[in-house]
């Protein structure tokens, strides 16, 4: 029995209510998250549950980071997630927005590492998902925006 579309996510043999938060941020932290690169983020992202059983619930884009908070199946590890995000993101972005890979010398979209922490379903995932709204720098943006997918 699969069952993904509750608060606890009920897989095989195997009982899920943890979420994460994941920042990951852009090679160089060059500032290149425009509109037009969020969008393609977004974009490569919405599919993605029914695809791989990840759910993002929020993105939160700074300049030159994102935060995300998101849940998987037990089967993945928080690296193979990492990975399959930034994988079909990033080419996404070098596919909607090909004037990015001037301003990264035509590498890779994403720096090698990540951030990625447990929160409680129960008491952490509202404090996380005001810090995701929340977070981001006055030099760089205004306000961090916030999106639901």
């Amino acid at each position: 029995m699969t069952n993904t579309n509750n608060t606890i996510w009920h897989w095989h043999h195997n009982v899920s209510e943890c979420y994460y938060h994941l920042q990951i941020t852009i090679k160089y932290r060059r500032a290149v998250l425009n509109e037009k690169v969020q969008e393609a983020i977004k974009e490569s992202l919405a599919g993605i549950k029914e695809r791989y059983e990840i759910e993002i619930s929020h993105i939160g884009f700074d300049q030159n980071h994102i935060h995300i908070l998101l849940r998987f199946i037990p089967t993945y590890s928080g690296s193979q997630v990492v990975k399959v995000i930034k994988s079909i993101s990033g080419r996404m972005v070098f596919e909607k927005a090909p004037e990015v890979k001037k301003d990264l010398w035509g590498g890779e979209f994403w720096s090698d590492g990540y951030y990625l922490a447990t929160v409680s379903g129960k008491g952490d995932r509202k404090i996380i998902e005001n810090y995701i709204i929340n977070q981001g720098r006055g030099n760089d943006l205004k306000q961090l925006k916030l999106f639901e997918l």
